[in-house]
């Protein structure tokens, strides 16, 4: 429960401390004092967005603070989550504003962000206001209800969970049947292409290899006479017989000669004779190559050709270099085995999405009937609730319908019907029900959704709008009825019956100094409540009737 509040530098606020109670409360005051200022405050600890023109005129800096008791709630596993400190009971948010837009937030005095404060902010308090009553005609609204009195979240999770599963199967097989039908449209192209480059035999290495024997056909006659002129230079000819090979056998044989005379002759001699063994192993390897050099134009002509249709394939598909060139070529066989063994990968692609689908429906069912249950539930205990607000004949009706598709929420459309007449017919409630009669229809639903979820707090914005007299006595006993279980639930009315029937009654109002205007909030003990009912009954004038009318208001409320 809210235990106490803190505003500082907010809006019309300078400063104000108030401490809640628990069971029901009314917070009164004129149109305009400052109420909504109140639930603005509360707004921004829930996570609501921050801007500096809430920032009081002339102040820097702006503070609201409050402390929640959270003694036997099942909020520990937010604060486990999220490693912040929890003694068990009381919890302490903070949200600080500056003027230069930055804003800060605090849970037990430990940083956290705006996402954090939603998440614990939708466990502390329930603010229904006016602009909610809106929400009865929406159908996610009124599937809700239905969730919560059933208590089917796990099981909606996992039909959730089962959902994606299906659309994530459904998505494959789309795109598998898309890229199929993108494939066939290029199967005879995609064939004709890998046909060419598979002709090219690709290997890596093969370009520079054909590169290099093109360069040696095409100069194969330069080449073969440079070979033979070599070894002619080494060999000598027939004629002269001077060649390189002689003249080293020559200047072995005048070595030998004085090598009895020169001992060095011996050493000189071996080292020319390694020379002479090297040279003629070169002369026959020059002669060998030689005789291998053909001119071969047939050779040369397919030479030409295979380098002429890589480079055409090279510019066709803008591949850079050899490699590119290989794995274009692999591609176009790994799409073309993808379309010869589609029909086997679009049925497992098919298997699958039927699976999905039955674990769909199999939740699906389930969810429903869970709901179907619920709004049984749901409309007897709201005939129940809403006979004694002024509605006897209430005829109230939750129609489960079949979706065409699957939703994230279910296989159900759902609809409230309502009727407040005997002879009637059922209609959507948004259709037909007047402004006073919806908002006893949410005050109903809020009674039971609050029984389901056991929220601490719940704060109503004025949800009295369109009702009076005894009917708005009903709906201030159902609220104190709420809150005599523990809960804390708070009116904010301008009804003197709802404001009687409060176990905690405050007042908003203006105060006018020199030079500004504030809004401040107080305690009422007995003696002021029966002046503010006196003034919600006459108005401005205090009159004796008005106070005599508001004491047996509050004594009736004492007695009840």
């Amino acid at each position: 429960m809210l235990k106490s509040l803190f505003i500082q530098n907010y809006a019309l606020i300078n400063e104000l401390r108030i401490e809640f109670e628990r069971g029901f409360s009314v917070i009164t005051g004129e149109t305009g004092a400052g109420k909504s200022i109140l639930l603005g405050a509360i707004g921004l600890l829930l996570g609501g967005r921050a801007e500096a023109r809430m920032i009081k005129s002339g102040a820097r800096r702006c503070i609201i603070e409050a402390e929640f008791d959270l003694t036997g709630s099942k909020a520990e596993v937010f604060f486990e989550e999220n490693d912040i400190d929890f003694d068990g009971h009381s919890c302490i948010i903070r949200r600080d504003l500056s003027d230069n837009g930055k804003s800060r937030a605090f849970i037990n005095d430990t940083p956290a962000q705006v996402s954090q404060l939603r998440a614990l902010g939708a466990m502390l308090i329930d603010i229904h206001s006016q602009h909610q009553n809106l929400l009865l005609s929406q159908e996610n609204f009124q599937l809700n209800v239905l969730d919560i009195i059933a208590h089917d979240q796990a099981l909606l999770q996992q039909y959730q969970s089962s959902f994606e599963a299906y659309q994530q199967a459904r998505q494959q097989l789309r795109d598998a049947e898309s890229a199929l039908a993108r494939g066939l449209e290029d199967e005879d192209y995609l064939r004709f292409q890998l046909q060419q480059l598979e002709e090219l035999d690709l290997a890596a290495g093969k370009q520079e290899e054909m590169e290099q024997e093109q360069q040696m056909l095409e100069h194969a006659e330069e080449i073969r006479e440079a070979l033979w002129t070599a070894e002619q230079l080494l060999q000598g000819d027939d004629r002269t017989s001077s060649g390189v090979l002689q003249a080293l056998h020559n200047a072995e044989r005048s070595l030998s000669a004085i090598a009895s005379m020169l001992p060095a002759a011996d050493e000189l001699t071996t080292r020319l004779d390694c020379c002479h063994i090297e040279l003629k192993d070169i002369s026959n390897e020059l002669s060998a190559q030689a005789e291998d050099i053909d001119v071969d134009p047939e050779r040369l002509a397919i030479v030409n050709d295979w380098l002429s249709r890589f480079y055409s394939a090279q510019q066709k598909h803008h591949a850079q270099s050899e490699q590119q060139l290989i794995d274009i070529t692999e591609d176009f066989r790994n799409r073309l085995s993808l379309i010869d063994s589609s029909g086997e990968h679009l049925q497992a692609l098919r298997n699958a999405c039927e699976q999905a689908a039955c674990a769909l429906q199999d939740l699906g069912a389930q969810l429903t009937a869970s709901r179907q249950q619920a709004a049984h539930e749901v409309e007897q205990k709201m005939t129940a609730l809403l006979a004694p607000l002024g509605i006897p004949n209430i005829q109230f009706q939750i129609i489960i319908n079949q979706r065409p598709e699957p939703s994230p929420t279910g296989l159900d459309n759902v609809s409230f019907l309502f009727c407040a007449n005997k002879n009637g017919q059922l209609q959507s409630i948004a259709d037909v029900a007047s402004g006073g009669e919806i908002a006893r229809v949410m005050l109903s639903l809020k009674a039971l959704i609050s029984d389901a979820v056991r929220q601490p707090t719940i704060i109503f914005d004025e949800i009295d709008t369109g009702v009076s007299g005894r009917i708005a006595e009903r709906m201030a006993e159902m609220m104190s009825a709420m809150g005599e279980s523990g809960r804390q639930v708070i009116s904010i009315t301008h009804l003197p019956q709802i404001a009687a029937m409060g176990r905690h009654h405050y007042r908003v109002y203006k105060q006018d100094s020199a030079d500004e205007t504030t809004s401040n909030i107080e305690h009422l003990d007995a003696d002021g409540r029966i002046t503010e009912i006196a003034h919600m009954l006459s108005g401005t004038e205090l009159t004796d009737a008005a106070i005599a009318n508001a004491k047996t208001l509050l004594s009736h409320a004492e007695t009840l």
